[in-house]
């Protein structure tokens, strides 16, 4: 189930980049994704949870976590239009350095050997993916929305642990979807975007986004995580880049380059040091 969930996630800059190919903005795209989502997941909780299961989070769900999740979402696709798919997804992997560096920042979590060697390995798939300053090896305004992706969810992550603290995950994840819906019909109408006469790649590209990418996603995480655990969960979907790669290659003609697997090699031994250390403590 986890490793299904990791294929829908990595599906997400796919179908992206082939409503965009087709000429429809992006807030439209995620306007769709996140809409077809919240029904979807309206649909599914119905009857399932009381309305007291959400109680007083209702509005801080719906507000901030959907303002986070929009920012991480445009700032992540955005790059879409200057790096490969696949470089995305590597890249925007690193946030769990980022959650150890921020943690020891705060000084919640002091560095030890392990996650500094975590940390360092992160740099070096960085460095592989992007190149040294000057080489130009990824474009650098891509490679920046990329990791700047990566940084918000990181600071994102223990926001929404606050917000969510208490109600299930579900209700969340249909609070936040519809949070996004709002924000992004928002920005499409501010931005004179909106329309409904979209090309039909765009719509079924829409429709995967909803029903594979976000809910169909969703619903097997939480089905693998009740067995797995979140650790061994987290270890699991760093099978998500290798996916990324792999239909960015079939389907975008973006090529799998040796700086592209060492760096994903390198930020994913990255990610199970992270977790495993989490796992000791």
């Amino acid at each position: 189930m986890v490793i299904g969930s990791a294929l829908g996630f990595a599906s997400i800059s796919m179908f992206v980049i082939f409503a965009t190919r087709a000429g429809t903005p992006l807030s439209m795209v995620l306007l769709g994704r996140y809409a077809v989502a919240a029904l979807l997941l309206g649909s599914w909780l119905r009857g399932r949870l009381a309305p007291a299961t959400i109680g007083r989070t209702f509005m801080p769900l719906l507000v901030y976590g959907g303002i986070g999740q929009a920012v991480v979402a445009t700032l992540s696709l955005s790059s879409l239009a200057y790096i490969p798919a696949a470089t995305l997804v590597f890249l925007f992997y690193t946030y769990p350095a980022w959650v150890a560096v921020l943690a020891a920042v705060r000084g919640t979590e002091p560095l030890d050997r392990q996650r500094v060697l975590a940390l360092m390995l992160s740099l070096l798939g960085i460095v592989s993916l992007v190149g040294l300053p000057g080489t130009a090896a990824v474009h650098p305004l891509g490679a920046a929305l990329a990791l700047s992706a990566a940084l918000s969810y990181a600071l994102y992550i223990p926001l929404l642990g606050r917000l969510q603290r208490g109600v299930d995950s579900r209700a969340a994840s249909f609070l936040i979807s519809a949070g996004v819906s709002v924000i992004f019909l928002v920005a499409a109408l501010w931005r004179r975007e909106f329309s409904l006469a979209l090309p039909a790649v765009s719509w079924w590209s829409i429709v995967a986004l909803g029903v594979f990418c976000t809910t169909g996603a969703f619903i097997l995480f939480l089905g693998g995580l009740a067995v797995l655990g979140s650790v061994r969960t987290a270890i699991a979907s760093t099978a998500e880049p290798l996916f990324a790669a792999g239909l960015a290659a079939l389907f975008l003609d973006q090529p799998i380059t040796w700086q592209l697997m060492l760096g994903g090699v390198l930020i994913g031994a990255a990610v199970v040091l992270l977790n495993r250390g989490q796992a000791r403590a």
